[in-house]
């Protein structure tokens, strides 16, 4: 079976990609600049081979070499980068597929359709848990209402759940800086502030703030949704609030670069993994009219444990890379990882991993 090459391949995302499509069968080459790590993992893996190489001077060359049906980018953050990877991909004839969650990056990747499209292939971005999986639950929930006015949905993971480094850059960018205009904004709002706690199954309560993705544009247009909020936070409340704080001192004017901190902010906050636990989830709110008038509300919810929550949003690149090299339908151009991948495809993609979904989930605090 033909290629997938990840880039970024022994990274927090790419390495258990590169898992998930070995146990599928597909044949993968994992590719990063340490040679060591990229041997390191391929090793573990069947079907699963390495290469070493600098995707900012090399990839044009590897591309030509490796000859990949499907490119797997994980290399974030993607916050204030450009197209050129994708665009590489499309040159050479290689489906394209990455994790970002950087608003303008996800929403603007339209500009290389025109390209993809005469190329005959499919560039896709976003193919994680926003907005891969937020639009999946929609999609589920969507046949139930004649109106949804209100989604209102936010992740919380474990603290002691693997996190990179790129997830990290990718949130400081925006920490205290305010966000362009959404769907039911009625004032400014800035990030990781509008703090409020919400209730979880099994996990109890969390702190969560606002933050800056593609959903925010993506979803109310596709999904006619009036008012959409997301949040995220952190297990324990000292670093959540930590870094609120941080947030007020950009607010106020602070001469504080957050991104350039990211390294030793994530080693600080590994301090405190003993205090915390592996286990974390995703919740949706979804408020609008059912199908006969009536005031309708869905909650749905998605809790890992074990460590096991940052498969979650690997799955919409595991299931659309199967797919394309698969040789399934699909469209050519570039676009948003909206709808794409239904919730059916992503909880059996889950199977055998400690996380569980659903509107009815136990709760021990109960």
């Amino acid at each position: 079976m033909a290629n997938v090459l990840i880039l970024g391949g022994y990274g927090n995302f790419g390495k258990r990609i590169a898992e998930k499509l070995a146990a599928r069968g597909v044949a993968v080459i994992i590719a990063g600049r340490d040679e060591t790590k990229t041997k390191a993992i391929a090793a573990g893996l069947s079907k699963v081979r390495a290469v070493a190489f600098d995707v900012n001077a090399e990839l044009d060359t590897q591309l030509a070499s490796l000859k990949p049906v499907v490119v797997v980018n994980t290399c974030g953050p993607f916050q204030n980068r450009d197209y050129r990877v994708a665009a590489a991909c499309i040159r050479h004839g290689a489906h394209y597929i990455d994790l970002a969650d950087g608003r303008d990056f996800v929403r603007d990747i339209a500009v290389l359709d025109g390209a993809a499209k005469e190329r005959g292939v499919a560039v896709i971005s976003g193919a994680s848990t926003v907005p891969g999986l937020s639009s999946a639950v929609i999609e589920h929930f969507k046949p139930a209402f004649s109106r949804i006015d209100d989604m209102i949905y936010g992740i919380s993971p474990g603290q002691g759940a693997e996190r990179g480094l790129a997830t990290t850059q990718g949130i400081l960018t925006y920490v205290g800086k305010p966000l362009k205009p959404f769907a039911g904004q009625s004032k400014p709002v800035y990030g990781w502030q509008d703090l409020y706690r919400q209730e979880y199954p099994v996990l109890g309560k969390r702190w969560m703030a606002n933050c800056d993705i593609p959903d925010l544009d993506l979803l109310p247009s596709r999904y006619g949704i009036a008012s959409i909020r997301f949040s995220a936070g952190l297990e324990l409340g000292v670093l959540h609030l930590g870094l609120w704080g941080l947030s007020w001192a950009v607010r106020m004017g602070a001469a504080l670069h957050l991104p350039a901190f990211a390294k030793p902010l994530l080693a600080v906050s590994n301090l405190f993994n003993r205090f915390g636990t592996s286990d974390g989830g995703m919740h949706v709110i979804l408020r609008g009219v059912d199908t006969m008038g009536k005031p309708l509300e869905k909650r749905w919810f998605i809790i890992a444990r074990e460590g096991h929550g940052p498969y979650i949003p690997c799955m919409p690149a595991v299931v659309l890379a199967e797919k394309l090299v698969s040789g399934v339908d699909f469209v050519a151009g570039a676009y948003p990882c909206v709808g794409l991948v239904t919730l059916e495809e992503y909880m059996l993609g889950l199977n055998g991993l400690a996380i569980a979904a659903g509107e009815d989930l136990p709760n021990i605090n109960a």
